[in-house]
């Protein structure tokens, strides 16, 4: 009775329908064409392994010197066949081009190697462009629509991670889509439109996060922080005044014109909470793309780049 008891209930187990284990969470930075700029938790993108049947092509765009002086900038592109490999280095002097017209990239320029990665995809474009549904066989796994947000356009981090290793070294990676259609992500592969000019923006703001270390300016309505004082250079808890009185982060810049085209101060709202958290101008690049970088992100931006290239 006692083998027919345990039977029984392992039949009863067995027959529970399975339970899928839901899939992991993570903070992506989104991107609207009017340059505002929020975050959103999403699925996590794939992260399987590539199968590299041979090595991809590295092809040099701008090498200034030895790697381990240089920050090292690593083009991948998804959704380029063969026969497309010439659009997609098109797309590379393009987006290579209007970067490094923005500072301090753009004096700058020098401390820079830049790379492209050949990857070679089955088919043309990426999924879900230019309508939800659309399904395409490409090398990097990219697609818009990620989280159920039209623009956020998400890659497989580890395939793309693992092309851009076949250059001499991958400081950052940027992820290309082959498509016109504005788009991108932050993270730890920066993903944008191959073909739209204005997508440029996107890395020039991911940039300020890995090369700076800077803190995004842009805020939450209603949404008081009460945290510690933040260790990014860019966003303080402290007033004009309290900065002042006590020689606390950007004090020696107030009042001065800014890049962006503000005056330097404390502007409440920053570190994604609308009150209790200052930032150093109305509106620069770490708050909304289109803009410059005000003038405590570009002297950060300056010392780390020199820094890592000295």
């Amino acid at each position: 009775m006692r083998i027919l008891s345990v039977l029984v209930a392992l039949a009863a187990l067995l027959a529970q329908p399975l339970t899928a284990t839901a899939a992991p969470m993570v903070v992506k930075e989104v991107f609207a064409p009017d340059g505002t700029i929020t975050r959103a938790r999403v699925p996590q993108p794939p992260t399987s392994s590539a199968v590299l049947a041979s090595a991809a092509e590295v092809v040099p765009i701008q090498q200034t010197g030895p790697s381990s002086s240089r920050f090292d900038l690593v083009f991948v592109g998804d959704g380029y066949t063969a026969g497309e490999l010439g659009t997609f280095h098109q797309h590379v002097l393009a987006r290579w081009a209007e970067l490094s017209a923005i500072e301090p990239y753009k004096s700058l320029k020098q401390s820079f190697n830049v790379w492209q990665v050949n990857v070679v995809s089955q088919q043309s474009g990426v999924d879900n462009d230019p309508t939800r549904g659309i399904r395409r066989n490409t090398a990097l796994d990219m697609y818009f629509w990620c989280g159920n947000i039209e623009r956020l356009l998400c890659v497989n981090e580890t395939k793309a991670k693992q092309y851009a290793a076949a250059a001499p070294e991958a400081d950052q990676v940027l992820a290309l889509a082959n498509t016109t259609k504005y788009g991108g992500a932050g993270g730890g592969v920066a993903t944008s439109s191959g073909g739209n000019a204005q997508a440029t923006w996107i890395v020039a703001h991911e940039l300020g996060h890995s090369i700076g270390g800077l803190a995004d300016e842009y805020d939450y309505p209603d949404d008081l922080y009460t945290g510690s004082e933040p260790t990014e250079p860019n966003v303080s808890k402290y007033t004009s005044a309290q900065m002042t009185q006590y020689r606390l982060k950007w004090y020696a810049h107030l009042g001065k014109a800014s890049p962006d085209g503000g005056v330097v101060g404390t502007y409440e709202g920053a570190y994604y909470h609308k009150r209790g958290v200052y930032r150093p101008t109305e509106n620069s690049l770490m708050r909304s793309l289109g803009r410059q970088f005000n003038l405590i992100g570009l002297e950060v931006m300056r010392a780390a780049i020199l820094s890592h290239t000295s």
